[in-house]
């Protein structure tokens, strides 16, 4: 029985390889408070201590600007990628319904119709494509 009380059971974190003991103070005006909070939010970390570590120590700190007005852009033109697509489905249905359910005098007269709205789909898209260019070499960093 008494060697049954002898056994010890460890309870509790896990103690650190090398814990941080070191602690030093730093005070800052509001102006300073604010670019820091600003700084901090940029890097992704998630601590405050390691990414003030890191900046003493010069390592590298990840910044990562994220632009609204791009993403709502790309997620834009990707649903509009989307339905550009689709289009292009129906507009293949559309031609098999021809086909099969119309003379030939009058299946040429709608897809001669089908194609000046093909044209002008073309167009546009071109449009998208050049907008998209400008976009990129005007606002997006490389």
């Amino acid at each position: 029985m008494q060697q049954e009380n002898k056994k010890h059971w460890k309870a509790g974190r896990k103690p650190k390889d090398n814990p941080a003991i070191f602690r030093y103070s730093v005070s800052f005006n509001a102006t300073e408070h604010a670019r820091f909070l600003t700084l901090f939010e940029q890097s992704g970390m998630k601590v405050k201590a390691h990414f003030i570590a890191a900046c003493i120590f010069n390592r590298t700190v990840k910044v990562v600007k994220i632009d609204k007005a791009a993403m709502d852009y790309y997620m834009r033109l990707t649903s509009f990628y989307s339905q550009f697509r689709s289009v292009g489905v129906n507009y293949n249905q559309v031609v098999k319904v021809l086909k099969s359910n119309f003379s030939e005098k009058k299946a040429l007269a709608f897809l001669y119709k089908l194609e000046k709205a093909t044209l002008e789909l073309v167009k546009i898209n071109q449009q998208i494509i050049q907008l998209t260019q400008e976009f990129e070499e005007r606002w997006l960093q490389k």
